[in-house]
């Protein structure tokens, strides 16, 4: 059976330029009749193929049989989906006590997940949702589920999506609701495109797509689960896209955003910045008893490295899940102009510098950078 799918893989993408596969329910794959096992024949195969072994490699780490959740215990050479990073985000945009803590580690690849056996960052598929689920406008507009269609009495599906519909479920003409859903989107986009990691982006969250509520589409082969295309004509609908695309280009310019090997603190580019620290509003480096808070709900991740030509380059993210403005203190050193290269709660706005602070919108996610010539 190994042999067969093995060949079937390897058909698809000698034939077909097929250059990755995704494992649905991938943890069956690896079962054995004493559990799990990331040693199992059907994953070493795969591994020391020549073919296979350098494709890319995504699984879903569960399944509903006995021990079903084996998130972060895939072999190297493997990516997992990380519903833990979808739900983080969620609860922490949707304003949750005692998320902080938890989304600096999801900020970062998950390394309390995945940082074993050499595996890298980018074995953690940052999601903020998949082909079932909310999709992300859905989690904004909708806090309970609404499978109707689907002829089960609104019992299947998820009833635990970590959403928020800010006031009105469904549909709302509500102007402020309306924008404080689309800056709430923008903010969980924000993100994940900052995050170590892989992002997962489904089709459609780019340009607002909504199933209704549902969350359990999978019978439904009609205007409840197709991709509306003329949203993506809409004013609003091209200029969802417009900051997405934004997004993934500073993504690209900007190769810490994407670092190959996780980060602690440890390593000092330039004297008085390490390559990753966490700070609050004020400025102030976050102590243990700041990350225990459970009433934090502001954020800054600063990012430093070395670049090719001998320059620091700093990147900050800044997070305001709280209901009410915040400006935001830079950190040291506080003469350093900085350029805000995008803000969520001011999608038209173009690159801007500013000095020593920043004032950010209620559920507001911004970033900035700034370069300096090493000592």
């Amino acid at each position: 059976m190994i042999q067969m799918v093995a060949d079937s893989l390897r058909y698809w993408a000698t034939s077909f330029g097929i250059d990755g596969f995704r494992f649905d329910l991938g943890l069956t794959l690896g079962r054995t009749d004493t559990g799990f096992d990331p040693g199992a024949g059907f994953f070493d195969v795969l591994r020391q193929d020549p073919v296979l072994g350098r494709l890319k490699l995504i699984t879903e780490p569960w399944d509903i049989g006995p021990g079903g959740y084996q998130l972060g215990n895939f072999p190297p050479g493997f990516a997992e989906w990380n519903d833990k990073y979808r739900d983080t985000v969620r609860k922490f945009w949707r304003g949750d006590h005692a998320q902080r803590a938890d989304l600096a580690a999801r900020l970062t690849g998950s390394a309390d997940l995945f940082d074993r056996r050499a595996r890298r960052p980018w074995a953690s598929v940052n999601l903020l949702g998949a082909h079932d689920g909310y999709t992300l406008a859905d989690t904004t507009a909708y806090e309970e589920r609404h499978n109707e269609a689907n002829g089960e009495d609104n019992r299947d599906g998820h009833s635990n999506n970590c959403s928020r519909n800010w006031g009105v479920e469904g549909p709302t003409d509500d102007p402020a609701i309306a924008e404080t859903r689309k800056r709430v989107a923008r903010s969980m986009l924000t993100t994940l495109f900052a995050s170590l990691g892989t992002p997962m982006l489904v089709a459609g969250d780019e340009f607002g797509r909504t199933q209704g509520g549902n969350n359990n589409a999978y019978c439904q082969d009609n205007e409840i689960s197709w991709l509306e295309w003329t949203q993506a004509k809409t004013p609003e609908g091209e200029a969802l896209i417009d900051f997405t695309a934004r997004l993934a280009a500073l993504r690209r310019d900007y190769p810490m955003l994407r670092a190959g090997n996780f980060l602690y603190g440890e390593d000092t580019p330039a004297e008085g910045l390490k390559d990753i620290e966490w700070w609050d509003e004020r400025g102030v480096q976050l102590s243990p008893e700041d990350w225990e808070n459970t009433n934090g709900r502001a954020l800054t991740m600063r990012r430093a490295a070395l670049c090719e030509d001998g320059r620091i380059q700093v990147v900050s993210l800044l997070l305001n899940a709280s209901e009410g403005p915040l400006t935001f203190t830079m950190p040291p050193p506080s003469e350093v102009e900085r350029m805000v290269l995008i803000d969520s709660a001011k999608p038209d706005q173009l690159p801007m510098p500013i000095t020593d602070s920043y004032d950010l919108a209620p559920q507001g996610a911004a970033l900035l950078s700034w370069t300096m010539d090493p000592a």
